[in-house]
């Protein structure tokens, strides 16, 4: 009779419980509520399909969409041009000094003088000059020659022009012996900030990196950011290594920027560990990344529900045949929803990759909401007489709910 009490009052303890815990939502959590997440989704690429929400897109992990999230879609310096072929031709500018010489076919020209017959060659050295503001060098006879901005041969035909009526048969050489116009600004995190000049050989972006004494940081967390007549695009360091299309030749006034960036991820909610972790000199997968924060705590976390948050390009949820209509700007707020229970689901966690600012909640499971409600039973119902016994018979009942 006894026992057959106690029974039913078990059982009545565990519905009122059940009926409690079910309209109850001022518990604590640490994080949002996954069925709040699902119910609140403006998409949904689920199992189920299911499309309710305004404000963020939710999709299940899974085979089908790990191609669309294989890499970041980094911008490129092919633009530019100069990856292929032969090192681009370097006009000269404004500011390069310049040394001018002029042949004659022989002795008793304008520049030449009849006894000259013994000297090595009919030739006169102009001094050194700089090509002024105005873009010009001063030639005998054949006044201000335009130079900024035009190839150094076409400097030495337009000068041989002017002066094919005075003298026999001029030939001209120019020679650059100071390039101030040819020079590209390297920034940043390098040994030797500075101005490198560009030879007539070319320099490609590597070469000017070394020439400014190489990375201070380690080439994983590296980004080189080009700037050229108003024009930036930035690529992984690697990238340049990996890639030689990516390796252009500079030209004359780029900026060439170099920047160490740390990637970091956020790790909330039924993990070993919360808080920021550096992806350090390695790229991490979703699986390493909540191994990195110590995996999932067996007594809270729900495996079924591990959430991934990440600003996503539309371009790219467009891909996967959603509606990305409603989504204003160019991302969409995107949280990828990881199974954990599912076998299969490990293997598409490790082909996962993590991107830099990622955020990771590992929602509670429904057994720790119980548990906390019992423990904020016991705690206040601890003071009153005769209570406490009610409350052994409430944890009772829930581990005979367990079995």
């Amino acid at each position: 009779m006894g026992c057959s009490r106690i029974g039913s009052t078990r059982v009545a303890i565990v519905v009122a419980l059940t009926t409690i815990l079910a309209s109850c939502t001022s518990l604590p959590r640490s994080g949002p509520d996954h069925k709040d997440v699902d119910r609140d989704a403006a998409v949904k690429v689920t199992t189920k399909e299911r499309r309710v929400g305004i404000d963020y897109a939710l999709i299940d992990l899974s085979k089908n969409v790990l191609p669309y999230f294989s890499a970041p879609q980094p911008t490129s310096f092919k633009g530019f041009g100069g990856g292929r072929g032969g090192a681009p031709e370097i006009p000269l500018g404004y500011g390069d000094v310049v040394e001018v010489a002029i042949f004659e076919a022989q002795s008793g020209g304008l520049f030449i003088p009849s006894d000259a017959g013994s000297r090595p060659g009919n030739y006169i050295s102009l001094p050194s000059q700089t090509i002024d503001r105005n873009g010009t060098i001063t030639i005998p006879y054949a006044g201000r020659v335009p130079a900024a901005g035009r190839l150094k041969e076409t400097v030495e035909q337009d000068v041989e022009d002017r002066l094919a009526s005075r003298a026999i048969e001029p030939q001209v050489v120019i020679t650059t012996t100071t390039s101030r116009s040819s020079q590209v600004a390297v920034l940043g995190d390098v040994n030797n900030p500075q101005r490198v000049e560009i030879s007539p050989a070319g320099e490609r972006v590597l070469d000017v990196i070394s020439a400014a004494g190489g990375l201070t940081t380690n080439n994983i967390e590296t980004n080189v950011t080009l700037q050229r007549r108003g024009k930036t695009a930035t690529v992984a360091y690697n990238t340049l290594l990996k890639n030689p299309a990516e390796n252009i030749y500079v030209a004359p006034d780029d900026t060439i920027s170099i920047d160490h960036e740390r990637r970091t991820y956020l790790m909330l909610g039924a993990a070993g560990t919360s808080g920021r972790f550096d992806f350090e000199e390695s790229d991490l997968t979703l699986g390493e990344a909540i191994a990195k924060a110590g995996g999932l705590r067996d007594d809270r976390a729900d495996p079924a529900q591990v959430l991934l948050y990440r600003l996503v390009p539309k371009k790219t949820v467009e891909a996967m045949h959603v509606d990305a209509t409603r989504f204003a700007g160019e991302t969409v707020p995107v949280i990828v929803r990881a199974n954990l229970r599912d076998p299969a689901t490990l293997f598409a966690a490790q082909q996962f990759k993590m991107e830099d600012k990622d955020i990771i909640y590992i929602s509670n499971s429904d057994s720790v909401e119980l548990v906390k409600f019992l423990d904020i039973v016991n705690s206040v119902s601890s003071t009153v007489s005769g209570v406490a016994d009610d409350a052994n018979d409430t944890r009772n009942a829930v581990n005979d709910l367990g079995n």
